[in-house]
């Protein structure tokens, strides 16, 4: 007998009224048996509908009754049923898959590199339920009354995109989903805003408390935005600050409360008395993440913070940057790097939010206020002090130190009072004063570091008073570890504010801003991560810097920040156009530039924006670098032969790890020789020349020889030369690389974007099959790229092609529409 039928006599025994008709209606999209299985798929169905009372008889059957079982079962027993299913030696994974089709209908990006459906599946089901794009009642396997969606699913969730108007972020606070949270907190590591929109103060008053429990006291470790065209100063301040552990409860919260239990909870391990007082600052200091949210409630409340919300955006929209930073890069046309040491360590990093009980004066905030005095400044570091024409100009203005309760948890001497109370220009400066100034900043790079000012190291110059965030009232938490800004502007107020979080940001490990229109505002960021230099132990290793006009030449750029942080291993600096004034900065002696330390940098990414290759400046950035694996060259202009041979032999002697390099959109139709010495490199392992125009002004011997020195190369494994308008005869000839009498160990060979067309492509095929063969188990290529070419032309010989190939190897290809694709190119011209 069947234990399927047992499992049916079981479930009646249980009291259970069974409708098998519908039973078998309800769960005929999960299996379709043939006639003759048709019982034991009716059997089925009732066990399937019966969980509530079987699951453990039912995690106990043989493995293959469970094997037939697992596909009728909905997505929450599916889920439970893991555990039963892998110690019996069964997977899941077909069966989410076949969920994924049905359900979501759609194909997710990198679906080759999925590996486990389950958890795709479950976190793009909370995603989809908490946005209001999917319901469950559309499909019987996504509804059952006795369990909650959002609460079974959020378990698998490690990342969350948060869209528009903030969709979401009120239901997730809400107390019916507290829970869910807590899941949240645990598993989620990656936090993505898309698309944001302006938001009120209750939508703002929920995503404090989400952040709070999630960055605060969860596990979040990476924060990214995308596509923000008009940021909401307010929200973007929020998510910056509290990304890196600093918060405001009195200005975001609507409501005011205790602390939150986690946060009264863990013990204050660095206060050392606890006094009446600390208690009461400390419950100002953070609000619970538990009070439900009450709307329509919040009048009084509601207007008071829109005061302050109205006071705090009152902002210019572009602020000038501090001249004194920018000097550094265009005073005497080189980087003048500064001397980065000196400074206490921040003893208040990641800290819970009432170690902090000590509160300051409201107008110690204000950052219009004048910096403290000589004799203050000079306790943080090792007699600090200002250049003697500098000096005299400043000590005109009237400077004067708050009174300050430190209470018995904060160092007078800490690099917050260094950092963020350094005053700034006055707004009305003429333009006589800020000449001499860059005169006198001029001389900052041969100044010993116990003689530079904080002011010279700072950007919080004209326009600092607006935007700037108070971080001193504010409490120290948990900070996430990476930062990632796509297509978010950030005027002149938020780049200072950024700057000011970056300077005592200890946990951030990657920074990424891409295309955020930097402009002359680029150095309040680079005035942050040198005041975060300072610190001995931070973890900044990957530092990406993308835009369309780049203010700084790109070499000067990776010069500045591989001095500050010689400890980087990723390095990615790129600009698609010069600014318009770049043409009229001053040109200085090449000399002045200081050495760069070693460093420890493994990846270094230069896109050139249609300048010169500056090879003198580079070779520095190349010598320093031995640990270097990767090079990625782009869009740079090579003046001469002897510019780009003194490169190739500046890499084969100082970077001798170097595995990796790439081309892109480099003119080397003139250097053949170059060329041919890269590819007999014996430690490259993949070279890269896209759009490098290698066969513009060659002859055959040219593209033979390419062919002979691949073929001698065992060390070589990938070589890509898309854009370089191979042609069906040179594609056919590169076939000969894989021929019997071959070394070469190519594994991944792309040639997208190189007018091949179809019967090209089948010769190639058969020539490729025919070496293959000959080579037997010595044949090691894999991975063939053919994205873009004319293959559209004749899809039957095309599709021929294709099959042969993907018989061999694996071929990566699309449907481009090369008609289309030339009349874009003819409307452009």
């Amino acid at each position: 007998m069947s234990p399927f039928y047992d499992a049916t006599k079981m479930a009646a025994r249980r009291g259970r009224t069974l409708d098998l008709p519908k039973m078998a209606a309800t769960n005929k999209g999960c299996l379709e048996p043939s006639q003759d299985g048709a019982p034991i798929a009716l059997s089925g169905a009732v066990v399937s509908s019966s969980m509530g009372a079987l699951e453990s008889e039912v995690w106990a059957l043989p493995a293959h009754i469970l094997h037939g079982l697992l596909p009728l079962l909905n997505v929450y027993y599916l889920e439970r049923a893991e555990d039963a299913a892998t110690s019996k030696g069964l997977s899941t994974q077909p069966i989410w898959r076949r969920l994924w089709n049905d359900v979501m209908k759609t194909r997710p990006p990198k679906s080759e590199h999925i590996t486990c459906w389950r958890k795709k599946f479950l976190e793009t089901f909370f995603s989809n339920i908490l946005h209001g794009v999917l319901d469950v009642s559309s499909d019987q396997r996504l509804n059952d009354d006795r369990f909650s969606p959002l609460l079974h699913s959020s378990q698998h969730v490690t990342q969350l995109t948060i869209l528009n108007m903030l969709q979401g972020v009120t239901e997730l606070t809400a107390e019916r989903n507290r829970r869910v949270v807590e899941n949240l907190a645990g598993c989620l590591k990656t936090l993505k805003f898309r698309h944001l929109l302006s938001s009120d103060l209750s939508i703002r008053h929920s995503l404090s408390l989400l952040l709070h429990r999630l960055i605060h006291h969860g596990a979040v470790d990476q924060v990214s935005l995308y596509s923000w065209p008009v940021p909401d100063t307010v929200l973007l301040v929020l998510i910056l600050s509290m990304s890196a552990g600093f918060w405001h409860p009195s200005k975001t919260l609507m409501h005011h409360c205790g602390p939150c239990s986690l946060c009264r909870k863990e013990p204050d391990s660095q206060t050392q008395k606890s006094t009446q007082d600390d208690v009461v600052d400390s419950k100002h200091l953070c609000h619970g993440h538990t009070e439900k949210l009450e709307m329509g409630q919040h009048g009084s409340h509601e207007s008071s913070s829109i005061k302050i919300q109205n006071a705090s955006t009152k902002v210019p929209v572009e602020a000038d940057p501090d001249p004194k930073a920018s000097t550094e890069l265009k005073g005497s046309g080189g980087f003048k790097t500064p001397m980065l040491y000196g400074l206490r360590n921040h003893p208040l990093r990641n800290r819970v939010c009432h170690d902090v009980s000590c509160t300051m004066p409201p107008e110690h905030y204000n950052a219009e206020r004048e910096s403290s005095s000589p004799s203050e400044r000079s306790s943080a570091g090792p007699a600090l002090r200002t250049p003697r024409r500098k000096l005299k100009c400043s000590s005109r203005r009237k400077r004067r130190s708050p009174r300050r309760n430190w209470g018995s948890c904060a160092d007078p001497e800490d690099l917050y009072d260094f950092v963020f109370t350094v005053a700034r220009e006055a707004t009305r400066e003429t333009l006589n004063e800020s000449v001499h100034e860059r005169e006198n900043l001029d001389n900052l790079a041969s100044t010993p570091a116990d003689h530079l000012s904080c002011e010279s190291l700072g950007c919080m110059g004209r326009g600092a008073s607006s935007g700037i965030l108070s971080l001193k009232a504010a409490a120290p938490f948990r900070s996430i570890a990476t930062l990632e800004l796509f297509s978010v502007p950030l005027t002149g107020d938020a780049c200072r504010t950024l700057g000011n979080l970056l300077s005592s940001w200890i946990s951030l490990e990657s920074l990424v801003l891409s295309y955020n229109g930097l402009g002359a505002n680029i150095f309040c960021i680079l005035s942050g991560l040198r005041a975060l230099s300072r610190h001995n132990d931070h973890r900044l290793r990957v530092v990406r810097v993308s835009d369309v006009f780049s203010h700084v030449p790109s070499v000067e750029l990776v010069r500045c920040i591989l001095s500050a942080f010689p400890w980087l291993r990723t390095l990615s600096v790129s600009f698609d156009l010069k600014h318009h004034l770049e043409g009229s900065r001053p040109e200085g002696s090449l000399s002045s530039l200081e050495e760069i330390p070693e460093s420890c940098l493994e990846q270094l990414e230069i896109r050139f924006p249609r300048e010169p290759l500056q090879t003198a400046l580079l070779l520095p950035v190349l010598k320093a670098s031995r640990s270097l694996q990767q090079l990625s060259l782009d869009s740079a202009a090579l003046p001469c032969p002897q510019e780009f041979g003194l490169l190739l032999q500046a890499l084969k002697e100082r970077n001798p790890d170097l595995k990796k390099l790439s081309f892109h959109d480099v003119n080397l139709a003139d250097h053949q020789e170059e060329v041919l010495l890269l590819l007999q490199d014996p430690i490259l392992q993949e070279i890269t020349f896209s759009f490098c125009r290698l066969f513009e002004s060659s002859t055959a011997e040219f593209l033979s020889e390419i062919i002979n020195v691949v073929k001698r190369n065992s060390s070589l494994k990938s070589l890509k030369l898309p854009g370089n308008r191979l042609g069906n005869h040179r594609l056919v000839a590169l076939a000969d690389i894989f021929s019997e009498d071959s070394s070469s160990s190519i594994c991944q060979l792309d040639v997208s974007s190189n007018c091949i067309k179809p019967d090209g492509l089948l010769e190639f095929t058969k020539k490729l099959e025919s070496h293959l063969l000959q080579r037997g188990e010595r044949a090691k290529f894999t991975h063939l790229r053919l994205f873009q070419n004319w293959l559209d032309q004749d899809v039957a010989t095309a599709q021929e092609a294709l099959q042969r190939l993907r018989a061999v190897c694996s071929v990566v290809s699309d449907t481009w529409d090369s008609s289309q694709a030339f009349a874009d190119y003819i409307s452009v011209m």
